[in-house]
């Protein structure tokens, strides 16, 4: 009997909420498979290994063949979304048991519209609240000794109360952890089938209400992404060895928020990294794409069916805050910089209490998503303003669904109708606002980060994504927009271009003037054996351990601060000079001012951090064969559409086109996934490796 030879297949998949996207490469000769396949909200896991097997089939592989899993999941996010935290217990000082509800005074957005704000439910209710004597100083020092009896009450009054997850968060413990430790080993004797999440690991920085928060979202969502993340790792295992005498094990790795993937094994110690995870994929696949087109300063706008998540890309790299939340909950974690608006294709449209047009943040969804769905929609969405002015086909994923276009135009002439408008016009309008709702949130990634907009070339993907980029480049300015090949599938291709990536953070509050740099040169070395340590457990060798360094900064007196990277070499004064004037420069150009010059005005130094990477082999983009007959080899016919007014438009098929290849708007390029409208005065070029560049007609 022949043995068919092996092959080396690396798989990414995507889950969300109507979809699992699926990219498998193979990694000796380079071919590139994509597909998709229904979501499994019941058990994510099914639809997960349907994938699978569904592009192993595509590509005539086996099981055997696969040599890593990399799985961007949504689980964490929801969960906490959702609301159904189930019982969390809070262990903190005695004293500070009140830590959650006085919270912080700031106000989301400056109050909206609203007359007034009420701070978010606490996470934990004070009946679930148990304190600890003992007590440590900013610097780590015991100031009192640990009560272990108040340890033992608390304790067993959250066990008795039927509290199944347990956070831990001591004042200081990012200085001097003996305190939590000591916690812990009484929670083993006295709760031992407790979930439990320390400070001390999850987040070793200073501000209290953070830190309790950031432990306590961890500690809610371990035992559902535990049990997610080790059932799918257990039914993959069983799955790629069918056959085989004994389970042969495959790297599985998730991603994390921060730009990196972490084994499986792993990330179940450290749930809370997961969140905003399938965002981040996108905005480093699109990274990476981009990359490659020569296109450094880049947007990514990522338009799904409820929302789109825009991000900026500078020099390669996503930047990154550790400023972020999920749902009403501040999660002091590094994750990309994303910024969520509520305008994806299902957001619904509807007259505002004073009269006016709104688009979102409410959204049909994917069931029973726009009225054009058939499925007993009642309200119009983007998606119907769309279909109704022809700018996508009457179908969705190459004709799989058909489309109700009367549907759409009886429930936008509705809306029309009570705002004194023609429908065409009410439908443009449609369109219009959630054009300028993207708009204002590309802007807070730029603008309010003192960048200049105009500077960047965008990248859109994702079902919706691209369907506005022509209003895009008009409201921002931009340069131009990218449009990868097969955007619908790129957040699965971006879980194949990221690395193994860890975050370790210590406070270390010094002025500039008073700074040891012994002392930050040994901080330093903890943490990078500390992540050394990570990357070993990962099977990484020491030759190929990555590090980088950073530290976050601010003027005396300030309440938050800036990060800068911390160059390579000895920690000296030369370098710790370097990193302030780096702090200037980047505080300037935040926020339009700095004291460089001014000797009154200090420097201080707050928190240090290393980032351990260990590198993965990425796929490499192939470059399409240039084909005879221009762009009317991909013309598949023509439709009406209305832009400025209604013509027959001519329709490409994307996939047709070849580099070199342009085509001029009026137009519509088509897809399985995705479509271009292309508006009248701008072009369309492909690239070498089939990305579109949309560019206003005559812009370079």
């Amino acid at each position: 009997m022949t043995t068919p030879s092996s092959r080396r297949i690396r798989i990414g998949i995507d889950t969300g909420g109507t979809f699992t996207d699926v990219v498998a490469v193979d990694e000796d000769t380079g071919e590139l498979v994509t597909t998709k396949t229904p979501s499994t909200p019941a058990d994510p896991a099914d639809g997960f290994l349907a994938g699978v097997d569904k592009v192993l089939g595509l590509l005539g592989a086996r099981g055997a063949d696969v040599t890593a899993v990399s799985h961007g999941t949504t689980v964490a996010t929801n969960h906490l979304l959702q609301g159904s935290l189930g019982r969390i217990g809070f262990l903190t000082n005695e004293g500070y048991e009140f830590v959650l509800e006085i919270a912080r005074q700031s106000v989301p957005d400056g109050y909206g519209n609203s007359y007034f704000w009420v701070k978010p439910d606490r996470i934990v209710p004070p009946d679930l609240v148990g304190t600890v004597g003992g007590r440590m100083d900013f610097r780590g020092r015991e100031l009192r000794p640990f009560d272990e009896a108040s340890a033992v009450r608390a304790v067993r009054l959250l066990r008795d109360r039927g509290v199944t997850s347990v956070g831990v968060c001591l004042l200081h413990a990012y200085a001097n952890p003996a305190h939590e430790h000591a916690v812990r080993e009484v929670l083993r004797r006295e709760h031992p089938d407790a979930v439990v999440s320390l400070s001390c690991e999850v987040l070793r920085e200073y501000r209290e209400y953070e830190r309790s928060v950031t432990t306590l979202v961890d500690a809610a969502v371990k035992p559902r992404v535990s049990t997610y993340v080790r059932g799918i790792a257990d039914r993959l295992g069983e799955r790629l060895s069918a056959g085989e005498a004994a389970q042969r094990h495959v790297p599985f790795y998730v991603m994390k928020s921060n730009g990196g993937v972490l084994s499986a094994q792993e990330v179940v110690h450290q749930p809370i990294s997961t969140v905003l995870s399938g965002p981040a994929a996108g905005a480093l696949g699109a990274a990476f794409v981009a990359g490659r087109a020569g296109v450094d300063r880049l947007l990514t706008c990522d338009g799904g069916g409820t929302s789109t998540d825009v991000s900026v890309v500078l020099g390669g790299e996503p930047t990154l805050t550790t400023e972020g939340s999920v749902g009403p909950y501040p999660s002091k974690i590094p994750m990309i910089d994303v910024v969520t608006v509520g305008a994806g294709g299902g957001s619904i449209a509807h007259v505002s209490p004073e009269g006016t047009l709104k688009v979102g943040p409410r959204s049909a969804g994917a069931d029973p998503g726009p009225l054009c769905y058939g499925r007993g929609g009642t309200d119009p969405t983007v998606t119907d303003a769309h279909l109704v002015l022809g700018r996508i086909p009457p179908h969705l994923l190459g004709g799989e669904i058909p489309l109700d276009v009367d549907a759409a135009r009886t429930g936008l002439q509705l809306l029309a109708d009570r705002l004194g408008m023609s429908l065409i016009a009410c439908a443009i309008g449609v369109l219009e606002v959630s054009a300028w709702n993207q708009a204002n949130a590309l802007r807070q990634v730029t603008v309010k980060r003192g960048l200049d907009v105009r500077e960047f070339t965008m990248a859109t993907f994702g079902g919706s994504g691209s369907l506005l980029l022509c209003r895009l480049i008009d409201v921002l300015g931009l340069r131009g927009v990218l449009v990868p090949t097969d955007p619908g599938n790129l957040s699965a291709f971006g879980l194949l271009t990221v690395d193994v990536r860890n975050d370790y953070v210590q406070t270390a509050v010094r002025r500039h003037r008073d700074l040891v740099p012994q002392e930050v040169a040994g901080a330093f070395e903890v943490l990078q054996a500390s992540a050394a340590a990570a990357l070993d457990d990962e099977g990484f060798t020491p030759p190929q351990h990555r590090f980088v360094r950073s530290a976050d900064l601010r003027y005396f007196g300030q309440a938050f601060e800036v990060r800068v990277p911390v160059p390579a070499g000895p920690v000296d004064a030369r370098l710790a000079d370097a990193v302030a004037e780096a702090f200037h420069s980047a505080h300037e150009q935040l926020y339009g001012y700095s004291f460089r010059d001014d000797p009154r005005q200090q420097v201080e130094w707050v928190n240090l951090r290393v980032t351990g990477i260990g590198p993965l082999r990425r796929p490499e983009l192939r470059e399409l064969e240039v084909r005879p007959g221009g762009a009317e080899r991909a013309r598949s016919g023509t439709r009406s559409v209305f832009f400025d007014d209604e013509r027959d438009t001519p329709v490409y098929w994307r996939p047709d086109l070849s580099p070199g290849d342009e085509v001029h708007g009026p137009a519509v390029l088509e897809e399985f996934g995705s479509t271009i409208p292309l508006h009248p005065g701008f072009c369309a070029r492909v690239d070498r490796f089939g990305n579109v560049h949309v560019t206003a007609e005559g812009s370079a």
